[in-house]
């Protein structure tokens, strides 16, 4: 094959009927001896991809336990150490100690990676929209075992999937320059590329007719979020009477109303959103403009599943807010869903409050919180 000047990894190459993903693991030339391994370069951007996993995994993610999603994204972790441990090793070693080679590796680990986002979204969804019925009692034990073998069948449904459609094939190409270049074909991820666009396209379009107010919403709901950490660190004592509280937030409210109009429920919820995993997303996008493509095995990662995570987490509480208010079973997540809630509605709730009612003051109504 006869191709033109090609970065180092990835290659793409158009085939008459299909365009084909191709990692180049060695560039050489016969005239003047040049010879070029890229195994390091692998093994820098596997390291890469690790460390960029790792930081996002413990920035983002809570108890183990409460999600399913939370624990595919230390499961892609314990994949990128694995991917590690294996890419260093046939550097180490060299091809001809290796169990198979690295075409064979990558081949099958891009395919495998190819196959989980759309099983993780699927059992994600229904693991939050039933979180608040069926499992709300279930164990801490409980919840972690379901999870693993959750996380484990997903897995497995995947390398089999990869061991079954992966088709190894080692191949030559001459560059017009005389150099040549053994490369193998890998895969890249379709669904993820039109998932992030379709995000990034919906976002911007939803928000785009209120613009002008989306600078005062961020204020706001900056306000809301102070309020909040200074209401939470005065809780520190047992019981704490709430009605002083309640008439000092209505007033803070009333003046807010005055002075500018409060976003819908879903727009206030997207806009929560948006200024968490906007760069992400546009930085994303930016790549697939710019047709810079990369293997499944690399885009598929916590970064990716962590900002899914919130999409989910934040229609379900959409949902449920209907007749939960802001009040749900949900796990933690970098979004603020409750600051949010209350930028839309304009009254300050605190998430899932213990009331305890006083029979002696029933006149007075108070309510205490613990």
């Amino acid at each position: 094959m006869i191709a033109s000047m090609l970065p180092d990894i990835p290659v793409v190459l158009e085939t008459g009927r299909s365009i084909k993903l191709l990692a180049i693991l060695e560039k050489w030339n016969d005239t003047s001896g040049f010879h070029t391994d890229n195994t390091v370069m692998c093994l820098l951007l596997m390291l890469s991809k690790f460390g960029m996993d790792t930081v996002v995994f413990l920035l983002c993610t809570g108890k183990l336990y409460t999600s399913f999603l939370n624990m595919c994204s230390l499961s892609i972790v314990l994949g990128d150490m694995a991917m590690v441990l294996y890419v260093t090793a046939v550097w180490l070693l060299g091809p001809e100690s290796s169990p198979v080679s690295l075409c064979y590796f990558l081949a099958h680990a891009s395919t495998a990676f190819k196959a989980l986002p759309l099983p993780m979204i699927v059992m994600g969804i229904t693991d939050y929209c039933i979180e608040d019925t069926h499992h709300a009692n279930k164990s801490f034990l409980f919840k972690f075992l379901r999870n693993v073998v959750l996380t484990l069948l997903v897995w497995m449904l995947a390398v089999i999937y990869s061991v079954a459609s992966t088709k190894v094939e080692l191949m030559e190409l001459v560059y017009m320059t005389g150099i040549k270049a053994l490369v193998c074909e890998v895969k890249e991820s379709t669904f993820i590329n039109f998932f992030i666009l379709g995000l990034f396209s919906a976002v911007i379009l939803m928000m785009l007719p209120f613009s002008t107010s989306i600078p005062m919403w961020v204020r706001e709901a900056a306000r809301l979020s102070k309020s909040r950490e200074e209401q939470d660190n005065q809780r520190s004592d047992l019981f704490t009477s709430t009605s002083s509280t309640e008439t000092k937030g209505s007033k803070e409210n009333d003046v807010g109303e005055n002075n500018w109009l409060r976003p819908p429920l879903g727009h206030s919820l997207i806009l929560g959103f948006a200024l968490i995993w906007m760069p992400y997303l546009a930085v994303c996008v930016a790549c697939l403009a710019f047709d810079f493509t990369v293997p499944a095995h690399i885009s598929v990662n916590v970064y990716w599943l962590e900002c899914t995570n919130s999409l989910l987490v934040g229609v379900v509480f959409w949902v449920k807010s209907k007749s939960l208010g802001p009040y749900s079973n949900l796990p933690e997540n970098v979004c603020a869903w409750h600051v949010y809630w209350n930028l839309s509605k304009g009254t300050w709730q605190q998430p899932l409050p213990t009331a305890v009612f006083n029979p002696s003051e029933e006149k007075r109504n108070t309510i205490f919180y613990i």
